[in-house]
């Protein structure tokens, strides 16, 4: 039985424009192994935005189309078209996660097992109306369970377990975190207050230190406070955390961190060393919520790296197995440890609306929007 849907989709074109619009797509006939999700709730989550908007001047923007088919197009700044060269004349399906109801299936037994199931579901493209998916890439819902609670049981809750086993993998004993007020961050400070793991939360505002203070939080500092650099070689002295996973990216919040380790370290060392302290310090960017370059003030010695972090990759490391276990602990603390909370929700249409898109493009703390493909 042939279906469409309609699908939110981004696009890049020569004269420097993002174009934003609703297209109808065909929906395949599922495969042996595959199933088809009527959507019910997507997540806009920071990976989701890199995607969707990009580099795009989002205050410039112009709105166009009609009320059930709105267009958006914003310029993209000259040197910034670099970002998104190899995407250019593409028009891109958004959206990495979300949930639904399973309405058709292939004939194997495990895609016939989900028929008329309540499914998250992971891979792309799931600002759309319909999804077909393989049936790996679906998790079951617990009975009860609505798609708005499950539309995020997949990036943020693997992406927080991920920084924890990671941890572990490369001999760490503790975290710093930045941007930690935020959804994935509120998960993160769980599992490190369940599993007696010290954590150093990074803020911007005492309204969100205020938040993970709530929360249990024991090691909270702000990073606008005129003693940010103090109190957080403090809280990295007493912790002993040696890594570090940034949200921000851009500027020089990293070099703070890698900086303020190598004080914490160096109040152990017997003597001077012109080389820094043999204490390891490690940095993983995993976000880009600051646009800036990336600035490094080598004031942190010698025994220090910095690189990118990424889910995906981070799974195929572990292998299957270990990525199994880690969707099971999900589904069990979907309500409790991994719970997700949205302060808006949105039709695909009135994801393109002036105010929605003004709203969600800024990214703030707090503010996350979900999507609910089947409203109009």
């Amino acid at each position: 039985m042939s279906r469409s849907a309609l699908q939110l989709r981004s696009l890049v074109s020569e004269d420097k424009t993002l174009t934003l619009s609703l297209e109808e797509v065909e929906v395949p006939e599922p495969g042996p192994e595959e199933i088809i999700v009527q959507m019910e709730a997507a997540p806009l989550n920071p990976s989701d935005l890199a995607l969707l908007i990009g580099p795009a001047d989002i205050s410039k923007a112009q709105y166009s189309g009609t009320p059930d088919r709105p267009i958006v197009k914003a310029p993209i700044p000259e040197h910034l078209m670099g970002m998104v060269k190899p995407r250019i004349g593409q028009s891109l399906a958004v959206g990495n996660e979300g949930a639904g109801v399973v309405v058709a299936s292939g004939n194997s037994d495990a895609a016939k097992a989900l028929l008329g199931k309540r499914v998250g579901i992971v891979g792309g493209d799931m600002y759309s109306q319909y999804r077909c998916v393989h049936t790996m890439m679906a998790l079951p819902l617990e009975e009860g369970t609505t798609s708005r609670q499950g539309a995020s049981c997949f990036v943020n809750p693997l992406t927080s377990l991920a920084m924890v086993e990671t941890m572990r993998a490369e001999g760490h004993s503790a975290l710093v975190h930045t941007a930690a007020a935020s959804n994935l961050g509120q998960m993160l400070n769980r599992i490190c207050l369940n599993e007696g793991i010290d954590l150093v939360n990074i803020v911007r505002k005492e309204e969100q230190a205020a938040i993970l203070k709530g929360l249990g939080a024991k090691y909270v500092v702000n990073s606008s406070s005129d003693s940010f650099y103090a109190d957080l070689t403090e809280a990295l002295a007493a912790t002993g955390a040696t890594l570090a996973f940034d949200a921000t990216g851009g500027g020089e919040l990293a070099s703070d961190i890698l900086n303020c380790m190598e004080a914490a370290a160096a109040r152990n060392m017997a003597e001077y060393n012109r080389y820094g302290s043999d204490v390891y310090k490690q940095v993983y960017i995993y976000g880009g919520l600051d646009r800036n370059p990336t600035v490094l003030k080598r004031g942190f010695g010698f025994s220090w790296g910095i690189g990118g972090f990424l889910l995906t990759p981070f799974l195929a490391k572990v292998g299957l197995e270990k990525s199994i276990e880690m969707r099971a602990k999900v589904a069990a603390e979907l309500h409790t440890t991994f719970a997700s909370h949205y302060s808006d929700e949105v039709s695909l249409a009135g994801a393109l609306s002036k105010e929605a898109l003004e709203r969600y493009s800024q990214q703030k703390t707090g503010e996350k929007f979900l999507i609910v493909p089947s409203a109009s």
